[in-house]
């Protein structure tokens, strides 16, 4: 790289040393924190005080393999200071800095001064490493006139650096149209669309961070929440938060997340796709306030010798008022009783009696009070009502009419019920309508922020599932409309946005790639006008172009077998993504050749070196390199054509390094 500052060993040493210095404070941290005594005679405190304690522990770990700091700013303006950049901060005994977190202001320059805006700085400094051992840094002046190559070699060896596991984090090579989103602040919502290879779920992560470190206060009281498409994804990225110090934010699916009953499978895709259509939560809406009754005979009340009556109209006008209020069934049903007794007290005071609020609580918790509210307001079990609709055709016609067509409603209906709710196989497409029934009844905690990641799969019912649990919070949306791959896939962010409750939230679009090489992209990026023609193309930045390799053989399961092989000998992780129906074959056939492997699903795939990737759940992960095997048969698996080509999309797109394609088979025509 041109515009280089000269170097030496002795500068070598010396940040060495600094590093060494910063790893000896950061213990120091460490055991300061674990010595600190807990005085409190409550033990519920105690207890609070052990907890935070542990989580600032767990905070400070060290990782001998991850360095503490990757660069350095030279501020020339307004002082001239130096300040290392690194994952967490790092003080000495005096309070010193020794590392600054990536996250606090002071480093936004590592990530976005230029020559043209240099933001005050003179020198950036950024360190190469290997298995946590400093071997070189790279300096670039910021204060040179002349329009030189900003080319990085340390930069781009760590973008491309092989990886094996799970995903790790970018703090050292966020770019920065990148960073913008990260320090985004904690009320906005923005939807990343992302082409792949752009880094939007590690943008979507780094987000998390950092709003953890900038609104700690907030958020921690709130809470953070990531949503991820699968266990095997959640997995992949599980390592990225606790490797900048945040443990506190949460990971789920979908499928986990709506979960009130037990989900036996997916259910046939028409009905899965009628059933997550936004028209249903019409449905349920008027289902549930449909039990609400109108009064017919007053409301009698024993006390003591007298007999108290509010008239039916009188009920009438109450149960009237709540509806009007627009709260949930559920608290509607619990302040009807209240509502009630305050109308008998008033009727006791006309009568000269005085009593007291202690009167008005014992009459709402009087039998005839609660009964005579029962009836009015009854309780509802969200499944059973959802068991209902599904099974009682009178029931769904009457809420479904002017919404669902004769044909839908008979689309819903059981062929054969179940004999109760609690027998019956639910699929995530039902829990997410009995999770919006458990809405309507009683109001979704909201979190402060939640990361929803391959959102473009979701349905409009799924999407306001996620939106409800970010009611009063923000949300990072992460997507690629380019890999909808679900019957249901969002066919718009605009539209996606308005089910997640966030219409007004800003999108910003990702097209530089720093993960798929140009070749791999290129090749990929002719399925585009058969499945998202409206999106911009991928560009791949990096210098090295990758490798890619289509062969034509009489047996492609053999021929990807001998590839992988040849691929264990290199570094980096080893994908073999191949069709779903495929996984038994490819299993037999490297367990024959005696290569260690997972399969993309097991518990321990993450770690994995070699993974049986099927295609089905390639979405979101990455590997070196990648052997996609019957491309032809990954398209025929789907529903449709232009769904099958989004799904090999995905699939096309996974490598970093390498793509060797292995068919039998043609190749579908956009690709040969």
């Amino acid at each position: 790289m041109s515009d280089q500052v000269p170097i030496s060993d002795s500068t070598l040493l010396a940040e060495r040393a600094h590093l060494a210095a910063s790893r000896q404070a950061l213990a120091a941290m460490r055991a300061k924190t674990g010595s600190l005594e807990i005085a409190s005679a409550d033990r519920i405190n105690t207890e609070f005080l052990k907890a935070a304690i542990w989580r600032r522990m767990k905070e400070l770990e060290d990782d001998p393999d991850v360095p503490l700091f990757f660069g350095r700013l030279d501020y020339r303006e307004p002082t001239q200071e130096t300040f290392h950049i690194g994952r967490r901060h790092v003080n000495d005994e005096a309070g010193e800095p020794l590392v600054v977190d990536w996250r606090a202001d002071i480093s936004v320059p590592f990530y976005r001064a230029s020559k043209t805006e240099p933001m005050g700085v003179g020198i950036r400094r950024r360190f190469g490493f290997t298995h946590g051992e400093m071997t070189a840094f790279e300096d670039e002046d910021l204060t040179a006139a002349a329009a030189v190559d900003e080319h990085s070699d340390i930069l781009d060896a760590e973008i491309e650096r092989p990886r094996s596991g799970p995903m790790r984090d970018i703090v050292a090579t966020i770019q920065p149209e990148q960073d913008v989103i990260v320090r985004a602040g904690v009320g906005d919502t923005i939807c990343v669309q992302g082409a792949p290879g752009t880094g939007k779920t590690a943008v979507g992560l780094h987000r998390a961070a950092y709003l953890l470190y900038a609104y700690r206060d907030q958020l921690s009281r709130a809470g953070v929440l990531v949503v991820g498409p699968n266990a095997s994804f959640l997995r992949y990225i599980g390592d990225v938060l606790p490797a900048l110090g945040e443990i506190e934010a949460k990971q789920t699916t979908v499928e986990e997340m709506v979960a009130r009953v037990r989900i036996a499978g997916p259910g046939p895709a028409p009905v899965d796709v009628l059933k997550g259509d936004a028209r249903l939560a019409e449905v349920l809406r008027r289902a549930v306030w449909s039990h609400v009754q109108i009064p017919t005979e007053p409301l009698v009340v024993p006390r003591g010798s007298h007999r108290w009556r509010v008239p039916a109209y009188v009920a009438e006008e109450l149960v009237t008022e709540l509806r009007g209020r627009g709260i949930r069934y559920g608290a509607g049903r619990a302040m009807l009783p209240q509502r009630l007794a305050h109308a008998v007290l008033t009727r006791m005071e006309a009568g000269g009696d005085s009593p007291d609020d202690r009167v008005q609580d014992s009459v709402a918790r009087s039998r005839p009070v609660k009964v005579y509210a029962d009836a009015l307001w009854p309780a509802i079990d969200p499944a059973k009502l959802v068991f209902r609709l599904f099974t009682d055709a009178d029931f769904l016609a009457e809420h479904a009419e002017g919404l669902l067509t004769e044909d839908e409603q008979a689309l819903l209906r059981w062929e054969k019920a179940p004999r109760t709710a609690g027998s019956a196989k639910w699929s995530i497409a039902d829990a997410t309508l009995i999770d919006e029934a458990a809405d309507l009844i009683e109001r979704t905690p909201s979190l402060g922020h939640v990361v929803l990641d391959e959102a473009q799969d979701l349905s409009a019912m799924q999407l306001r599932a996620v939106g409800r649990r970010c009611s009063t919070g923000s949300m990072t949306v992460l997507g690629d409309i380019a890999q909808g791959t679900t019957p249901w896939a969002t066919p718009s962010w605009e539209e996606a946005l308005g089910h997640l409750g966030k219409p007004g939230a800003h999108t910003e679009e990702l097209t530089a790639g720093f993960r798929v090489p140009g070749q791999v992209i290129e090749y990929a990026a002719r399925l585009l006008p058969l499945i998202a023609p409206h999106l911009a193309p991928p560009t791949a930045v990096r210098r090295a172009r990758g490798e890619l390799e289509i062969t034509e053989t009489p047996d492609s399961l053999i021929a990807a077998v001998s590839a992988v092989s040849v691929l264990t000998e290199r570094p980096g992780s080893i994908g073999l993504i191949l069709p779903d129906a495929l996984v038994p074959a490819a299993q037999n056939a490297l367990s024959a050749k005696g290569l260690n492997h997972s399969v993309l699903g097991d518990e321990d795939d993450a770690e994995a070196h070699l993974d049986i990737v099927p295609a089905s759940l390639a979405k979101g992960l990455e590997f070196d390199h990648v052997v996609l095997l019957e491309p032809a048969a990954i398209v025929a698996a789907e529903a449709d054509e232009r769904t099958g080509l989004r799904r090999l999309y995905v699939c096309l797109t996974r490598a970093v390094t390498s793509l060797a394609i292995v068919h039998t088979s043609p190749l579908p025509e956009v690709l040969r």
